[in-house]
């Protein structure tokens, strides 16, 4: 028989599996995301300008699919590995039927609203009328991106985390090719035309969601030929309209939650260009939103696609967890989690803070503007992704409301900032920062009233601060070298920034951030802990 630490690692070594297969998931999700969004921003006759259109429909339709979709997979992921946890197999499913029935009306709501408003929405609240057209080609995507999100929710309840990450992956290589499939179809047809370029882009997003529904579906009818939901009689299945009770119950606060952060970029849709205008011309304005939408928040959001594995995961491991009274396991989950996102949240945001006009030059060398828009920005990095993964933390221990409440606090501070028009589109970024850093204090305190965590600064942050340092200080040196040695610009950045990497990973090794238990718990630790004990780097442990 197995030992209790024994079964303990092997449990958070399955965590962190699940973790690490939405992590590559969403690694190849931004990159490809980066190919179109890369390809439009260079792209001849669409540039910022095509980019304040696009963006500005798209933050629309993410406003709406937010209320009706954002909070239901981990709401429905918890409900449902509550109930899996505690052997009521068909109570799971029973939650599955029902929210797929309640939340297909609201995704239906949302289709019309953005289908019917489009012209009312561009032309007022926008003013930017280009975008009426997005607005119409977006609104179908609604309702199946609902649907879609209730199937992911039961399969991440049920453990099946690797089926909603290949429909979120192969979403993300439909909406690439698509994106510059119907594009250069457009620009054949008619030619630069900025307006209709910007609608055929988001067109794609919507062809891309429909082909995704179809995967999920497919696996739910094979998922469901081979599954046996059984009939556990200790369980009395509940009512419907309770079942619908409790989905809201958890899925709301886990919305307006979700509806903060989008509103966070729904204010800068609605108050930059109007802002600007008052002081610059509509076109130069609607630049400066592009630069802003297209350019500075497609490279700050990359780090947080990449911990949102953890807020995901997080939701029903730990609710699992908490309904079997484990709460040791709980938090070591837990503080696992946020010290990854300290290592992963400050390389990034340190690394465009001193890379911020070298990476816009390779990235975007079309549009190279907005180097200091996007150092500004880069300071949000560090608070958005602890915040993530922090209020994963806090939906699974039941703690709903906190999100939702902290993220109101700091957005009412950023609505603030954002009004005022003499500091320009750099008022927004610094509101962003605000905002975030808002949340996180919030958030983290309320964390660790709920639960015990093990949190050593010189282990939580002082150690990953100063790889971080040794990180960009050394890699900035070599970029330096290679420019004085007149390497181009862009392979020098290219050289400095895998080196830069490599580096980090170095120090984070060296300087033993992880602990013995912890290395184990990530997978194919064992092997990468037998090479350090060989290297001298762990001593290795006593068989007693």
């Amino acid at each position: 028989m197995q030992s209790k630490r024994e079964e303990k690692t092997k449990k958070s070594e399955g965590f962190m599996k699940s973790v690490l297969i939405l992590m590559v998931s969403q690694v190849l999700i931004k990159l490809l995301g980066f190919v179109y969004r890369v390809y439009l921003t260079n792209r001849d006759g669409f540039g910022d300008e095509g980019n304040a259109i696009y963006s500005g429909g798209y933050q629309i339709y993410a406003l709406l699919l937010t209320i009706s979709s954002i909070g239901v997979p981990n709401a429905i992921s918890k409900l449902v590995s509550e109930r899996v946890a505690v052997g009521d197999e068909k109570g799971a499913h029973r939650v599955f039927k029902i929210a797929l029935m309640t939340f297909g009306v609201i995704g239906l709501i949302g289709t019309l609203i953005l289908l019917l408003g489009a012209g009312y929405i561009a032309n007022v609240i926008l003013q930017i009328p280009e975008s009426e057209l997005t607005l119409v080609a977006l609104s179908p995507a609604i309702f199946f991106v609902t649907i879609a999100s209730v199937m992911r929710g039961y399969f991440n309840g049920k453990d099946r985390i690797s089926a909603t990450a290949k429909a979120q992956t192969l979403e993300q290589i439909f909406k690439t090719v698509l994106t510059i499939a119907v594009v250069e179809i457009i620009v054949l047809m008619y030619g630069k035309n900025v307006t209709i370029m910007a609608a055929g882009a988001n067109l794609a997003t919507t062809l891309s969601v429909l082909l995704s529904f179809g995967y999920l579906a497919l696996y739910y009818k094979i998922y469901k030929r081979n599954e046996q939901v059984k009939t556990n009689k200790e369980y009395k299945p509940e009512k419907a309209l309770k079942v619908v009770k409790n989905i809201l119950f958890v899925s709301i606060p886990i919305t307006l939650s979700a509806i903060m952060s989008t509103l966070n970029k729904n204010i800068d849709s609605i108050t930059v260009v109007r802002g600007l205008k008052k002081f610059l011309s509509e076109s130069e304005a609607k630049i400066q939103y592009g630069i802003l939408s297209g350019k500075v928040d497609t490279l700050i959001t990359l780090p947080l696609s990449f911990n949102i594995a953890f807020a995901t995961a997080l939701v029903p491991t730990i609710s699992a967890a908490i309904a079997k009274n484990e709460h040791e396991s709980a938090s070591k989950r837990i503080s696992l989690s946020l010290l990854v996102t300290m290592i992963i949240g400050l390389p990034c945001t340190f690394g465009m803070v001193v890379f911020a006009q070298p990476i816009i030059n390779l990235i975007f060398p079309n549009a190279p503007s907005g180097s200091l828009l996007l150092q500004i920005s880069a300071l949000t990095i560090i608070f958005s992704v602890l915040a993530q993964t922090i209020n994963g933390a806090l939906q699974g221990l039941g703690k709903i409301m906190v999100p939702a409440i902290s993220s109101f606090i700091g957005l009412v501070i950023k609505l603030i900032l954002n009004a005022i028009p003499s500091i320009g589109v750099n008022g927004a970024a610094i509101g962003s920062i605000v905002n975030n850093f808002v949340v996180f204090v919030i958030s983290y305190y309320i964390l660790i009233k709920t639960i015990k965590l093990d949190i050593k600064p010189l282990k939580y942050v002082v150690k990953p601060v100063l790889a971080t340092a040794i990180m960009c200080l050394c890699s900035y040196s070599l970029y330096i070298i290679l420019i004085g040695a007149s390497i181009s610009g862009k392979i020098a950045t290219l050289i400095s920034l895998i080196f830069a990497v490599a580096l980090y990973f170095i120090s984070i090794i060296a300087l033993k951030i992880f602990s013995r238990e912890e290395m184990l718990m990530i997978p194919y630790g064992t092997k990468l802990l037998k090479m350090l004990e060989k290297l001298g780097i762990y001593k290795k442990e006593k068989i007693r």
